[in-house]
């Protein structure tokens, strides 16, 4: 019964005008720069901060929430129709979502992705309602050391979700874990591998690989087709709608993508990007030969767009209960409620019960607004599809090249993209699945850190992965997928796959 009247009272909070003003701008201006390339939510958020100053605390985080998971609406449409990736969790949706645009059904692409995401959000919200503090304690059983194998597992797992040749899949993975490398270390503070340039000292970033490889990659492989072979979308549009048979392929994955990224919501650092990954995974896996993933399955949009939207909400869990945030939004959303005089933590809930409560109904109330606004822009974004080829790609460079000028407002960021368009066209031209890439790319600093955490914590003592209980299973996990891909009815199966997605 508490539930209820805390949510009574949350909802009459979300329900005042100014809060609802609020709300309806922040997941507008998240979806717009969702959409744009080269924009994300921390650069917003970050622009915006000084601009709560003028604001009371509620309509302030409602409307910085908002820009969150707007974003991650957002950052679906461009992957979907150009396969320019607007957020990092968004690289998943690109590889099944594409292929669906490329076969005239970008509809049905983008209203899956809109209404699993809608479903996700939903239900992540119930989850931060009930199960807050449980799932609070979850992520606290997790120190260096399960952090690091269950990145091992992730990338494991990133070898089943390429396509094709099991030793591409690992070069890419581990190309990946390297260009990861290029950075300060975090521990002495020496810039690695920057050649001493001092652009590189703080890494490449993600956004600069992500349309270099993806969007750049794919214009320049289909500059080089002859004429007559060039994408043309508009060829035949099938509707905007999914049919029968894609909902009953969609909803089991939507149900499988919620619960994952539910879970995994919770953990720090990136928790909707590997969701993303962890439910595509599973996809691939549960549809066995049946599956067409990489050729346009919708299972491969419908997963993966639920699991890293219901991630985006339960990723607010550890930052409202525990003040720690997960990610670098809910780091700035830390500093939005310092800025507000709020003390981030459990006391946040008994002593600004109105915040708490009307913060979680709004996150119900955006998450309607966003598919309310949408669905229905679902046929504008497919009228983009019939703008004539010869205009469509030179725009889609220029907003590229605008959006990767605009990340630090200098000319490196656009050359070094230049120079990944002609990495992705060589990946292209030699059969290489870029999305095991850039996971390997995340991922890569993340497992350092955490390995040499656990080590220093440990003093030296290689044991601590396998001693904790956790660790040790998510390690045995990941040997188990790799003995499983490596079994030769395994690999006969995945080789007849893959010759039919040739």
């Amino acid at each position: 019964m508490d539930l209820l009247h805390n949510l009574a009272m949350g909802f009459g909070v979300a329900f005042t005008l100014q809060n609802l003003m609020y709300g309806f701008f922040g997941v507008l201006l998240g979806t717009l720069i969702g959409v744009l390339p080269g924009l994300g939510p921390v650069a917003t958020i970050a622009m915006l901060l000084p601009s709560i100053y003028a604001l009371d605390a509620t309509p302030a985080l409602i409307m910085l929430a908002g820009i969150y998971y707007g974003a991650q609406y957002g950052g679906s449409t461009t992957a979907i129709l150009i396969n320019v990736p607007g957020e990092s969790s968004s690289v998943v949706t690109a590889i099944d979502g594409y292929q669906m645009a490329r076969q005239g059904r970008a509809g049905p692409a983008l209203a899956a992705a809109g209404l699993g995401s809608f479903f996700a959000g939903c239900v992540g919200t119930v989850v931060i309602a009930a199960f807050a503090p449980p799932l609070t304690g979850l992520a606290f059983q997790f120190g260096p050391a399960e952090y690091f194998s269950l990145m091992v597992m992730g990338l494991v797992g990133a070898v089943v979700l390429a396509s094709g040749s099991l030793v591409k899949a690992i070069a890419m993975i581990v190309l990946g874990l390297l260009i990861g490398q290029i950075n300060t270390d975090v521990i002495s503070g020496v810039p690695r591998y920057s050649f001493d340039i001092p652009e590189l000292t703080d890494g490449i970033n993600f956004v600069v690989i992500a349309m270099g490889v993806f969007g750049f990659g794919e214009i320049i492989a289909n500059l080089g087709r002859p004429a007559e072979h060039r994408e043309v979308f508009t060829k035949d549009v099938h509707g905007l709608w999914p049919t029968r048979e894609d909902f009953r392929h969609a909803w089991p994955a939507v149900l499988r993508g919620t619960s994952l990224g539910s879970l995994l919501g919770v953990l720090p650092g990136g928790g909707a990007l590997l969701s993303s990954f962890a439910a595509y995974t599973l996809e691939k896996k549960i549809a066995g030969p049946s599956g067409r993933f990489g050729q346009g399955d919708i299972r491969g949009v419908a997963g993966p767009e639920s699991a890293n939207n219901a991630g985006a909400q339960t990723s607010f869990i550890p930052m409202l209960t525990l003040g720690i945030p997960p990610n670098a939004v809910m780091a700035l959303m830390v500093g939005a409620m310092t800025i507000k005089g709020i003390q981030p933590g459990p006391q946040v809930m008994t002593g600004n019960p109105e915040l708490f409560w009307g913060l979680i109904a709004s996150m119900w109330i955006g998450n309607l607004i966003l598919v309310v606004l949408n669905l229905p822009l679902i046929g504008i974004w497919i009228k983009l599809l019939t703008v004539p080829y010869r205009f469509l790609f030179p725009a889609i460079v220029t907003f590229c090249c605008i959006g990767t000028y605009t990340l630090n407002n200098n000319n490196f960021d656009v050359f070094m993209t230049a120079l990944f368009a002609i990495i992705g066209y060589a990946f292209y031209k030699l059969g290489c699945e870029p999305a095991p890439l850039l996971l390997g790319y995340i991922l890569g600093p993340m497992m350092e850190e955490n390995l040499r955490r656990a080590l220093l914590l440990s003093r030296g003592d290689w044991g601590t992965f396998v001693t904790k209980p956790l660790s040790a299973g998510l390690l045995a996990a990941a040997a188990l997928l790799i003995i499983i891909v490596t079994l030769p009815s395994i690999k006969a199966k995945r080789q007849e796959a893959f010759q039919e997605e040739e």
